[in-house]
């Protein structure tokens, strides 16, 4: 299916990077706030605001699915997998890069935690 094992590891470390930009990333909340609503609520004093998706509707089912990291993730994967069988041409260097960036987060957890005191 896949021309090989580097291609496989390319892609899924495209869709972790992906999934995490769509779902976590402050650059992309103008993309996900149409979907959710702001509930604030007061416990001793303290203000706390939550984000939980809108109810009901279109709406409501995309915050339900960009709510989900498992939810988004298979999405992601299942439009870059296409991309890359379809429109390889084009989506390489998206999916290099993506994969590029996936790496780089896992190497700045490691060094966060190594150089955790």
């Amino acid at each position: 299916m896949f021309d090989n094992v580097f291609h496989f590891l390319l892609l899924g470390l495209a869709s972790f990077r992906l999934t995490r930009l769509i779902v976590f990333d402050k650059i992309t909340e103008f993309l996900r706030s149409p979907f959710f609503d702001e509930v604030e609520q007061e416990e001793n004093g303290v203000k706390e605001i939550y984000i939980v998706p809108k109810k009901g509707g279109i709406k409501g089912w995309i915050g339900e699915l960009l709510s989900c990291y498992w939810c988004t993730g298979v999405w992601v994967s299942i439009i870059l997998v296409c991309l890359y069988f379809f429109i390889p041409n084009w989506s390489g260097p998206i999916i290099s890069v993506l994969a590029v960036a996936g790496l780089a987060s896992f190497f700045e957890i490691a060094v966060q935690n190594w150089l955790k005191p």
